[in-house]
């Protein structure tokens, strides 16, 4: 049974960096807004058999609680979404991924801020050294890039999405417990599409000249069912048999299997800032990590991605 969890565990990981290779493959083909909008409006149908009987039988629910289903929807699914293909149309699914894995980090660092967190010295010693690498990341590691500011516009845009990504999981633990799962994921998606609609509007004019060929296809229907659907219920089996904790130490592989798949498949060469980096980032996320208190076993709408 753990066995079969670990075994999900590298399958998610594999489709999250999966989804950030499939996404720089048609940043030139689809417009990022529209491809987040496409890919969650599959996600949605994808996820409508298994929610609709809990939307219906929760609509008053939905009614009442619309501030949250607003605020999950468009943090963690309309923002984060767009601006990680967004991100991708200027900078690498490696760099992508690195600066992903450095979400714990952040999390950290905006709990102390806004919620008054308090940081063991351990804690504060991995941000520390996540954060230097992430910099190293994104300044190439170039001293000179750090001090003129001339940073990627990508991996600022990346940065961005993580942020978007970590208030979304503060609101998924102040409103955890109150929607069911598949329903819950039904209106948040929903919520997130009619969102997007006015922002896919700006791209009318990219979007009717795209080419719709069978690659371009394929890559939507990868990135509406795999990371939105697959990756999602596998997820929340394995954190029922192993607990959050150790499931979410495989989401390090993510920038790994990134840089696995962009050498393999895009040819990009993976330079020695993004290794030394990503390792950088790996030791600071392992000790903040470290000193968090194991959390109950639980399913939850919370998810690396949808």
């Amino acid at each position: 049974m753990l066995l079969n969890s670990y075994v999900l565990l590298l399958l998610v990981a594999m489709i999250y960096a999966g989804n950030l290779l499939v996404g720089k493959a048609v940043t030139d083909t689809i417009p990022p807004i529209t491809l987040a909008f496409l890919r969650l409006s599959i996600a949605f149908l994808a996820i409508l058999p298994f929610g609709w009987k809990e939307w219906k039988e929760n609509i008053t629910l939905w009614k009442n609680e619309w501030k949250a289903i607003f605020s999950l929807a468009f943090t963690g699914i309309a923002a984060f979404n767009a601006l990680v293909y967004y991100s991708l149309h200027f900078t690498s699914p490696v760099n992508a991924g690195i600066v992903e894995s450095a979400t714990p980090i952040f999390s950290v660092i905006i709990g102390f801020i806004l919620l008054r967190e308090k940081l063991a010295k351990l804690q504060l010693i991995g941000v520390l050294i996540s954060t230097v690498g992430v910099l190293w990341v994104i300044a190439k590691g170039s001293i000179l890039v750090l001090v003129t500011l001339s940073f990627n516009f990508g991996d600022i845009l990346m940065l961005i999405a993580v942020i978007c990504w970590v208030f979304y999981s503060f609101f998924v633990k102040k409103h955890s417990g109150k929607f069911p799962l598949y329903g819950g994921l039904l209106s948040i998606l929903f919520t997130a599409i009619i969102v997007m609609i006015p922002f896919t509007a700006l791209e009318w004019n990219k979007i009717i000249e795209i080419n719709w060929n069978i690659g371009a296809v394929f890559a939507l229907l990868y990135l509406g069912i795999f990371p939105s659907v697959l990756a999602l219920m596998w997820w929340n089996k394995a954190v029922e048999d192993i607990g959050p904790s150790q499931a979410s130490v495989f989401l390090n592989l993510v920038p790994v299997f990134a840089a696995l798949g962009s050498y393999v498949f895009l040819q990009e060469v993976i330079t020695w800032h993004q290794v030394v980096g990503g390792i950088i980032v790996l030791v600071g996320v392992i000790l903040t990590t470290r000193e968090k208190s194991s959390l109950p076993k639980q399913t939850t709408i919370l998810t690396k991605e949808i």
